[in-house]
């Protein structure tokens, strides 16, 4: 959780809001009394156009501001353009192919007859046909999201914002002339990029950013993933489902350390059941073109040859340039920028929201910081962020799905709690469905039963959580869970099953 800003001011209209002629009286009459002034209307000034921004954008839109985005390379930002979309669009087509995979456990046999170099399945990827799709669909739901918010009002600026004070931003436009807007709220929203080693600079053919894995037109030969997080995972176990070979190099002792230790320790058996080589404890030290692929050389001398090498790093957030000190925002060592629970900066009227406020890289999280912020700047009821609320998912293969506190966490600030664990394979959907790795975990307080936190590690486990997540935010206890009805046989049935073991086991 970031830094708390305690007693900032309440962004107030600003003398350079526009007033908003007061309408005619009604009847069919004319009337020589004058219409009532009407109070002044906001100017709300969104840098960015990424879930944070746009959200923001529609929020205060419908709350009868007048809404300016500016946004420099497409909207829905790199949520749309470079990172969740594409990549979860490039994973459902790998998902498929895992699928199919288990098409000859379930009776099902393909009469198609793989190639004599290709891979011992009946089904092959067109990669280029693939990522021309993902480059597609992105690009659609990014016009999707211009249109919506050219409907409802908001006016769009392409080129890049900087403050030059707190309530006044100087907009670079795309062709070249420059403007400055005064506002009565900013919010910066202005998002992060792939961070970049000087030991291992992308080139965007051979050593690549995830950013640029869209425009290669043949499946790499064998890819070696630097960084074993969320996004050195998700891509690793998709190009191995594609068929590609996969070398996952990892500086940590498993794989998704930030994960669950149970869910992580899935994740990497399937992971080398499948045939991908995970090097656990090997940090990348350089990564170098050869004249046909590449080299990384590891800490310990070792060397990985590879034909591709994808940078999974981590990323750094997207502050420099914007004028942040010169307008009194604080920032984190990390250069992120500081906000509290309803985005606000330490600048009066300036709210953040997003991945360059290093809260949590979700888009789910970005834009309920961009609402919220909108909310608490134009006077509607706020609730703040409360991150023991939020859901996420690990798009690998199955899934992982988390919702409220971890057991780690919970273990650490020494709350009594109970959980209990229950493998997918024993449920009768999963038996039907040929899956067998993964399971469902329920946290609950030992006293009340309330329900503390869940993890789903499953196919489609981002769908299955929601149960859980209603059971968080809502205060629900396991009974609660247990006592209500599931479908027969369903997947979500082994959420209520884990509930009822948790019956009676509160002290």
């Amino acid at each position: 959780m970031t830094a708390t800003t305690p007693g900032i001011a309440e962004p107030g209209p600003s003398s350079t809001s526009t007033s908003t002629p007061g309408a005619a009286p009604g009847g069919t009459g004319a009337s020589d009394a004058p219409a009532a002034p009407t109070a002044p209307t906001a100017h709300v000034v969104v840098v960015g156009g990424g879930p944070g921004g746009y959200e923001a954008a529609l929020v205060a839109r419908r709350a009868g501001a007048r809404v300016t985005l500016v946004e420099r390379t497409g909207l829905g930002g790199a949520a749309v353009l470079t990172d969740v979309v594409p990549s979860k669009t490039l994973i459902a087509t790998a998902e498929w192919m895992t699928i199919a995979d288990r098409a000859p456990e379930l009776g099902i046999r393909s009469t198609a007859v793989p190639p004599p170099d290709g891979p011992a399945r009946g089904h092959v990827v067109d990669l280029g046909a693939v990522n021309r799709r993902v480059v597609e669909l992105a690009a659609a739901q990014s016009q999707d999201i211009a249109t919506r918010l050219r409907d409802e009002g908001v006016e769009v600026v392409v080129g890049s914002g900087r403050l030059d004070g707190p309530q006044r931003v100087v907009v670079d436009e795309a062709g070249g002339a420059s403007r400055t807007l005064e506002a009565d709220v900013v919010l910066l929203a202005t998002g992060a990029t792939p961070r970049e080693l000087p030991e291992a600079m992308p080139d965007g053919e051979r050593i690549l950013s995830w950013t640029q894995l869209y425009g290669l037109e043949d499946l790499p030969r064998r890819l070696v993933v630097v960084g074993s997080g969320v996004t050195g995972a998700e891509f690793a176990g998709a190009y191995r489902s594609l068929g590609a070979e996969v070398v996952l190099v990892s500086s940590r002792d498993h794989v998704l350390p930030g994960e669950d230790a149970d869910a992580a320790e899935v994740i990497e058996q399937v992971f080398r059941e499948r045939g991908m080589e995970v090097l656990s404890r090997s940090r990348a030290a350089s990564v170098r073109r050869t004249d046909d692929g590449v080299e990384v050389t590891l800490a310990d001398g070792r060397v990985v040859t590879g034909s591709h090498c994808l940078m999974a790093v981590g990323s750094v957030p997207s502050t420099q340039g914007l004028g942040l000190e010169s307008a009194g925002v604080r920032t984190t060592r990390s250069g992120h920028i500081e906000v509290d629970r309803v985005s606000r900066t330490s600048a009066r009227g300036v709210y953040a929201a997003g991945d360059c406020t290093g809260v949590l890289p979700l888009a789910s999280v970005a834009a309920m910081q961009g609402r919220i912020a909108m909310a608490h700047a134009l006077g509607d009821a706020v609730v703040p962020l409360d991150l023991q609320v939020v859901a996420s998912n690990v798009f690998t293969a199955p899934e992982i799905a988390t919702v409220g506190a971890s057991q780690r966490s919970l273990d650490e600030v020494g709350v009594r709690y109970v959980t209990s664990r229950l493998d997918l394979a024993r449920n009768p959907r999963a038996k039907m469905l040929g899956m067998k790795d993964g399971f469902v975990k329920l946290f609950a307080h030992a006293t009340t039963g309330i329900v503390l936190g869940g993890v789903v590690v499953a196919p489609r486990a981002g769908e299955l959580v929601f149960p859980l997540t209603l059971a968080v935010s809502q205060r629900l206890t396991a009974d609660d869970v247990a006592q209500s009805f599931t479908v027969y046989p369903s997947l979500s049935g082994s959420i209520a099953e884990v509930a009822r073991t948790l019956h009676n086991r509160a002290v």
